[in-house]
């Protein structure tokens, strides 16, 4: 999705929509590329299955029942 359709569809301001998909690709956990003049994002899934198995396996093995 473009980044402008994104701020729309989500009702931030391009700014702040513009920080999180920067932070978001940084993590990896979106990428990026380029059609014409607009910047096309979509989700990384295979960096986001890795968080998933990391969050499970560290953050919610002694308290499966908050996961």
């Amino acid at each position: 999705m473009a980044a402008g359709d994104l701020s729309t569809h989500f009702g931030m301001p391009p700014a702040t929509m513009s920080f999180h998909l920067k932070e978001l690709t940084n993590a990896e956990l979106i990428v990026s590329r380029r059609e014409s003049r607009s910047i096309i994002y979509s989700a990384n899934y295979d960096q986001m299955q890795e968080l998933l198995g990391f969050l499970m396996k560290n953050c919610c093995a002694d308290n499966g029942g908050k996961c």
